[in-house]
Order: structure tokens, then sequence, then C-alpha cells
């Protein structure tokens, strides 16, 4: 009998590598919250429980040459493309060398050029028309990449996700929309936000292809996004999909989700680990024992206290060059 995986074309050495990108974005995620609690750093906004949905996807895509525009939960996606997590640790204590902004930025704001990471801001689905438009440049100058950019299914409510997505279905661009639904806007429940059934139900309206998947599922992710890009890469344009899955943390470090979420809700989404989940199927399929999770988790621990360590002891930037970037800058080409 042929295994799910295999079906779809990921081998086990792939498997344990998207497992490992998925524990590696979540045990950087949990130190952070650590160094949050501990006045370390100052804000921490979690990927947790959204892990699968991310890796899934980005394994789906080709990090050498594809550009991605990540929204702010997106650990397992910069991972699978190149960042490191010293430079996710970096970022998190703003220090001079964060690869994203010099310590401007706060976390979850990733950028980096040699990684084809579309810079991110604070306004909500801001990097959707960004998006875009590097697809619409990609196909003006008949370059061999797609995009790819996430959202929260909040943002889609936002105009920045019509108008990205009706110009990319009219022009047939080489991109990729993923909604990672995780129920909640920060306090909003997904039905006090969408009135359709599903996010992935709009995408009739701007003439491309629509689906809904189970974000706790890397493999199902895996295969509906290669089927995206492969379409992309056809030219036969864009696509919308939707994972769903939860937020297994409060929307962010300042935010407290006790307030509006129940306790049996918050113990029953447990259940849903991806982490576990996954973990799991490998164990069913002989893929991973008890001795190699450890062994995994052991060598993913001993990258995180290094990067935590270096990190914390990196110089912050110069208070002179606070207005660095803001304005050009006379006598030189910086």
């Amino acid at each position: 009998m042929v295994s799910k995986h295999e079906e779809v074309g990921l081998s086990s050495d792939d498997l344990l590598k998207m497992y490992e990108t998925m524990l590696t974005a979540r045990r950087v995620d949990e130190r952070m919250w650590l160094l949050n609690r501990a006045g370390k750093i100052p804000f921490v906004i979690s990927c947790q429980g959204q892990e699968a949905a991310q890796v899934g996807a980005a394994f789906a895509l080709d990090n050498q040459k594809d550009y991605i525009a990540p929204y702010y939960r997106d650990l397992g996606v910069v991972l699978h493309f190149g960042m490191t997590p010293k430079e996710l640790m970096l970022s998190a204590f703003a220090k001079a060398e964060d690869p994203n902004s010099g310590g401007r930025q706060m976390p979850g704001h990733f950028g980096q050029k040699k990684n084809r990471i579309l810079t991110g801001s604070s306004p909500v689905t801001t990097q959707l028309p960004h998006a875009v438009g590097v697809a619409l440049a990609g196909k003006m100058k008949k370059e061999d990449f797609i995009t790819f950019t996430t959202l929260g299914e909040g943002s889609s409510n936002q105009g920045d996700f019509h108008e990205g997505l009706n110009f990319a279905g009219v022009h047939k661009l080489p991109i990729i929309t993923m909604v990672e639904n995780n129920k909640y806007a920060i306090s909003v429940p997904y039905d006090r936000q969408v009135a359709s059934k599903n996010v992935s139900d709009r995408a009739a309206g701007y003439g491309m292809p629509g689906v809904t998947i189970d974000g706790t599922d890397p493999i199902e992710v895996y295969k509906h996004v290669k089927e995206a890009a492969d379409r992309a890469r056809r030219g036969e344009g864009p696509s919308l999909i939707e994972t769903v899955s939860e937020r297994m943390t409060a929307h962010s470090s300042d935010d407290d989700h006790r307030q509006y979420r129940s306790a049996d809700e918050l113990a029953a989404q447990k259940e849903k680990d991806p982490i576990l989940l996954f973990g799991a199927y490998l164990k069913e399929n002989r893929i991973m024992d008890d001795e190699l999770e450890a062994d995994i988790n052991k060598r993913i621990m001993a990258i995180v206290n290094e990067a935590t360590d270096y990190a914390e002891n990196a110089p912050y930037a110069e208070p002179e060059h606070a207005l660095k970037y803001v304005y050009a800058e006379q006598g030189g080409n910086e």
C-alpha cells in the first residue's frame, strides 16, 4: 500500500527535513516566549499551531529562485527559505545584526534580499500587493520564478486583499496566496469576520481556483501548494489556498486569549497540535522512532541555545544610526 507522502512524491528524508523545520520553528517560538516573560525581549507574535501549513507550503516551492512575501507568524516559511535561528533571535532582541531591519522593526517583519524574502510592514495585508507586483515584474521580464504570499483570515477582509487578487486574476500572474486561517483575528472569531463558509469561496470572484484544506497536515498542504505552483509555472495564473489550523497561543505577547476563549476550547486544540500529529505519522510509517525524535530535538535545542546566547550578547545599533535609511544621505551612495 502506497503511503500518503509517497503519493505526492515525498521521500522519508523529505519528511524528516519537514519535521525538523517545523520543530525548529516551534522551539525558537517557545524560547522567544520565555525571553519575553523574563523581560529580555519586548514582543512575540507566535507561529505555534501553524507550523505544518507553513513548512508544507514552503517545501512545495523552489527556495533557490521563488520570491516570498510572508506575514508575521511565518517562522516555518522563512526558515526553509534560508533565515537562521540566530538571525531570528537577533531580530527578537532588536540587535544591530538583525538582517530584517537592523533592529528597527518589531519581530515578524521579515525581509532578506539574498533569500528573496520581501520586506513586510506593520499594516496587515500590505504584503499581498507587493507580492503581486513582483509576480507582474517576473511575467513582464519572462523570468522563471513564482511568488508566494501568506496572510491571516482577518487580513482577507482588507482592501489590499481584493485589489491584489483581482489584479492577479485579471493578468494571470504566477502567484500563490495562502490564507492561514487560525480562526481568530486577534479576539474576533471567524464567524464575525467572514460571511462565507470559507475564505477560499472568494476565489471564483477573482477568476482563480480556491481550496480549503487541513492546515495541520504538512503533506496535504504540500500537495495543494505544489499543484498551484506547477499551475503558475505553466502560465495558468494564480491560486488561492486556505489552510485551517489552530492558534495555540494568544494573538501576541500583549494579548490574553483567556478573556475570549473558553478553557475547554484551549484544552481541545492541543489535540490538533501539528508537531504531535506529524510526529505520530512519522512513527506510524516507521520513518522516526523515539530515539531519533529525541536526537532531533536535542540537536535543535543546541542550535536554539547557541542562537539565544549569541543574540543576547550581540551589540545594539549605534543611537546615531536611528535615522539611517530614512533620509537620503549627502556625499555618498549609501
